[in-house]
């Protein structure tokens, strides 16, 4: 418990649990997946994104330890519309972990997980999971034309990365829980809606996601062509 409450200390110290403006961060969400995905020789593989069912973006997920871990970020998830064009409106989403060791120190992280097939995505649309247990994961690879070579990835529901201190590498997020983020929704869309409405493809997107659209739209596109060339 002491552990406990000395995380928490340090992660509202640090201000890992002041409420970011939803749109503030839709707008990190944008920077983070255009950086990651325009650094040479380095992104997630092409022929992963061209089959994945959406996409989550967690920007700066907050990590702090004292003996326990604590973690938490907040974020977004956009999946392809059922005709297979465009993506839907961005549904918030909570991502929240813990670990045990002895571990001292705090960090941010920027996170990306593809969903993979349609088991992932039903598990999006619902409450709260937790990866690994519920939804199966695996660390992703890295390369812009690195391919998915092991059984586990190409089984995997969810396959994620992170980005910190400027190393970009995939990360195995087991043990870490998904949930709607119900307070953010409705500050992005003027009422209460939740991820299955939001994901569904009938609800407009309000003005503050379309960068992050634009972005998954420009390496969607390039990811989908270069797939078509090699068949």
């Amino acid at each position: 418990m002491k552990g406990l409450i000395l995380v928490t200390s340090l992660l509202v110290s640090s201000g890992a649990w002041a409420a970011e403006p939803a749109h503030e961060r839709l707008g990190d969400a944008a920077t983070v997946f255009h950086e990651i995905m325009s650094t040479p020789d380095k992104g997630i593989p092409q022929d992963l994104l061209a089959k994945s069912r959406c996409v989550i973006i967690i920007p700066s997920m907050k990590k702090a330890a004292f003996v326990v871990g604590a973690q938490y970020g907040r974020g977004f998830a956009e999946c392809r519309k059922s005709d297979g064009v465009g993506w839907t409106a961005p549904a918030a989403m909570r991502m929240e972990g813990g670990s045990f060791g002895f571990q001292i120190g705090g960090t941010e992280t920027d996170l990306v997980l593809l969903v993979m097939n349609e088991g992932g995505m039903h598990k999006l649309l619902g409450d709260k999971f937790t990866l690994g247990a519920d939804a199966s994961v695996a660390a992703g690879p890295v390369g812009r034309t690195a391919s998915a070579d092991t059984d586990v990835k190409m089984n995997a529901e969810i396959l994620s990365w992170s980005r910190a201190h400027g190393v970009f590498a995939g990360i195995s997020l087991s043990g870490a829980t998904l949930r709607p983020d119900n307070d953010s929704n409705a500050a992005l869309y003027g009422k209460k809606l939740s991820n299955r409405e939001v994901l569904s493809g009938e609800i407009p997107p309000p003005p503050e996601a379309h960068a992050l659209t634009a972005e998954l739209d420009r390496y969607s596109s390039r990811a989908g062509s270069a797939d078509r060339e090699k068949h």
